[in-house]
């Protein structure tokens, strides 16, 4: 041949025929062209190497990235080495050299090298059948780096790639309710009626009858003090105002006392527990207390309503960290922000469920209020009976227990699909993160930059929950109508309203929070409660020169309630959960309920007497406060929907690191 007394290399396409010829000469070496291809060899080896280094490093290795590695590793597993050894045998010895004298033209001029290679690959695929090693590298290194990582130890023994297309297809179709199916709606429920049912009535269910229960108090005084006459000689019959009022007040705020104190061992239920097996425990304490409520008037003893409430409101502290943690962890990314709604959902129906059976129609009376009380043991009985069906959390037992099994067994379960393999690479991903630090203290998470701007965010929420003037609403609203000038009975029935509104309310937030965001509804709730209360502040101060401002008030407590559970009522339960990762989140919630429950302690026992003082201007006091939320709402709380906790957590390590806020 012309090309080898020249010693010209076998042009642009050597550096296939090149491989492709090593694989003759250490496969079949006597089979191989005994002319041509012994002399290629060594003159490629001496003379391509040389200008590979001078003249076209830039091609040769564009070649070799893109063409050459995806070809070997295709012929080294298919069937294509042996299509391509044959056509060589054939074809390739006599078109060879006219293909080099082509491009050795091609190569002298500066301008014609982007020329020669872009037509000659787009000949070479017409007649030769390499289309196919053309099309499959294309596909594979777009699967192989995705799914190797996260499946490697399934998908590389099953060889199931065209099976992985699906799955995220699949994501992007219906992100509002993919993956919701009974199974999860199940544990939803069995989660959330069983816990947050609690709160909400006990919230609620002392509004009616705290009149019924003053009374009360002074029947027991009375015979209280005839008992200590044949002994004591003493005089007094009745409490005086004061005392009733002071017992009252112990009343309402040891309830939240207890949600201080349950509140501060979510942490501990949670690790010691588990989420299911703490909320499973926790509800002894509402048996306990059903049982003070229900034989109190037997005993004569409002002590045992003192104590019945301290006892709920441990149980109401721990369901209020332990259930929205539980709801974060078995949900979905897609549908994190509409289940974490759901508790403030389920305690919306329980606050007006209690004020309905609070009715004189129904409980709300002299013989069957204990009873009304004592009907908090009904969701005890249901989570009973109802969460030892559901597994625990995937998370929990994967990072917190190192039982992969079992998480893989709860999270099918929970998915009703076996199709779990990606979930379960972001659970280990986020398991191999916390094992950089296994256990996150008190100490530790009040003074690393990246755990503290989180806990102060999600403290500032609960605050704002509270301190918004909702507390002061709900545990007094009926006082607030009969200030407004209504009569007992309309006041009670805009309390009912009032209640309505908030559920409904909730439920489009449920649906609103996952289409315009956490910040986004935070925000707009707490500046429409600025203007109502601005608002209602004036109607109280003028609702003597007519009539229908007392109506006024009215439709405002409601539009309070309304913009309340817009997004004040139900983000702050779940942000905490979406603000920390999996070893921090215990201690974090733990911090930030009792921080909620130490508010509302606050409000609960300071509203009246503030109000006393100064009247319907306590009012601006909620004024002020919510103007603060807002502004720090709008600078620093971030918007987590769609975010994975590994972005979130990096997103805290900028801020806290690279001095860009938050």
């Amino acid at each position: 041949m012309t090309c080898d007394e020249k010693g010209v290399p076998n042009g642009k396409t050597s550096p296939t025929d090149a491989k492709d010829v090593v694989l003759e000469d250490t496969a079949s070496p006597p089979s191989a062209p005994a002319k041509e291809p012994a002399k290629e060899d060594t003159k490629k080896d001496t003379k391509e190497d040389t200008k590979k280094d001078t003249k076209e490093p830039a091609k040769e290795d564009t070649k070799k990235d893109t063409k050459e590695p995806a070809k070997e590793d295709t012929k080294k597993d298919t069937k294509e080495p042996v299509k391509e050894d044959t056509k060589k045998d054939t074809k390739d010895p006599p078109k060879e050299p006219a293909k080099e004298d082509a491009k050795k033209d091609t190569k002298e001029p500066p301008k014609e090298p982007v020329k020669g290679p872009a037509k000659e690959p787009a000949k070479e695929p017409a007649k030769d059948p390499a289309k196919d090693p053309a099309k499959e590298p294309a596909k594979e290194p777009v699967k192989e780096p995705v799914k190797d990582p996260v499946k490697e130890p399934l998908k590389d023994t099953a060889a199931a790639i065209p099976s992985a297309d699906p799955a995220p297809e699949k994501s992007g179709e219906g992100d509002k309710f993919q993956g919701l199916n009974a199974r999860l709606a199940f544990a939803i429920a069995a989660a959330a009626f069983g816990s947050a049912f609690q709160h909400g009535y006990n919230l609620g269910v002392m509004n009616a009858p705290l009149g019924l229960i003053e009374d009360w108090l002074n029947e027991t005084s009375s015979t209280d003090s005839g008992l200590n006459d044949t002994m004591s000689n003493n005089t007094r019959t009745y409490m005086d105002k004061s005392e009733t009022t002071m017992i009252v007040s112990i009343i309402v705020s040891i309830y939240c006392v207890g949600g201080m104190i349950g509140g501060s061992l979510t942490g501990f239920f949670a690790n010691r527990f588990g989420r299911k097996g703490g909320l499973l425990v926790n509800n002894i304490f509402a048996i306990i207390a059903a049982i003070f409520f229900g034989f109190c008037k037997l005993a004569n003893s409002y002590v045992m309503i003192i104590i019945a409430r301290f006892f709920i409101g441990v149980n109401n502290g721990l369901n209020a960290g332990l259930a929205p943690m539980y709801l974060s962890e078995i949900a979905p990314v897609n549908l994190r922000g509409a289940i974490g709604t759901v508790y403030q959902l389920v305690v919306t129906i329980s606050i007006l469920f209690s004020q309905i059976l609070g009715l004189e129609s129904i409980l709300g009376t002299v013989d069957l209020w204990p009873i009304l009380l004592a009907l908090t043991a009904l969701p005890a009985v249901f989570q009973l009976v109802t969460l030892p069906i559901c597994p625990e959390s995937p998370k929990y037992l994967l990072i917190n227990k190192d039982e992969a099994i079992s998480a893989q067994r709860a999270l099918t379960w929970l998915r009703d699909t076996s199709n779990v393999q990606e979930e379960m690479g972001e659970m280990r991903n986020e398991a191999e993160a916390a094992k950089l630090v296994p256990h996150v203290s008190l100490r530790e998470i009040t003074t690393n930059p990246t755990l503290r701007i989180p806990l102060v965010i999600s403290m500032m929420m609960m605050i704002a929950q509270q301190l918004s003037g909702i507390n002061a609403v709900i545990f007094f609203s009926t006082k607030i109508y009969l200030a407004a000038g209504l009569s007992d009975e309309a006041a009670l029935n805009a309390t009912i309203a009032m209640g309505t509104m908030n559920v409904l309310m909730t439920i489009c937030s449920l649906v609103m929070v996952e289409k315009f965001g956490r910040k986004t509804l935070m925000l707009a709730g707490l500046f429409g409660m600025l203007v109502d209360v601005l608002l209602l502040f004036i109607c109280l101060l003028l609702k003597d020169y007519a009539s229908w401002i007392s109506f006024l008030s009215i439709f405002l407590v409601i539009f309070f309630v309304v913009m309340f559970a817009v997004g004040p009522g139900s983000i702050p339960w779940f942000l905490v959960t979406e603000l920390f990762a999996q070893n921090a989140r215990p201690v974090a919630s733990s911090i930030a309920v009792a921080v909620n429950w130490t508010a509302a302690f606050i409000v609960g026992l300071g509203f009246l007497p503030i109000q006393e003082v100064i009247g319907p201007y306590v009012f601006l006091i909620f004024v002020i406060l919510l103007s603060l939320f807002i502004l720090f709402t709008w600078k620093k709380v971030p918007e987590t929907k769609g975010r994975s906790i590994d972005e979130i957590t990096a997103m805290f390590k900028q801020s806290a690191y690279g001095g860009n806020s938050v």
